[in-house]
């Protein structure tokens, strides 16, 4: 029994041990992480309809230009020689 303990309280027992109960534990964590269901996403070939960015851009600001000047159209005319004050001829 004193050579048990004197082995025990040794440095030779204490490193052994936790270098076994890391082991365990890192055995432990990777059979988990095995074990675990994967999160995954369906893929489809293809872009999914990304690819006519610029264009696509362009048509919209085409667009917006002609519903400004058309609201430009609609509005009416209004005297504006209290803004002339600043001209010099």
């Amino acid at each position: 029994m004193k050579d048990r303990s004197d082995y025990n309280k040794g440095g030779g027992y204490g490193a052994q041990m936790t270098a076994y109960k890391r082991a365990r534990a890192f055995n432990a964590q990777n059979k988990m992480l095995n074990n675990m269901q994967q999160s995954t996403t369906t893929q489809r070939a293809g872009t999914g309809g990304f690819t006519g960015g610029l264009a696509i851009q362009q048509e919209r600001y085409r667009q917006m230009g002609l519903d400004n000047q058309q609201a430009e159209a609609n509005r009416p005319q209004v005297d504006n020689s209290m803004y002339d004050i600043y001209k010099t001829d």
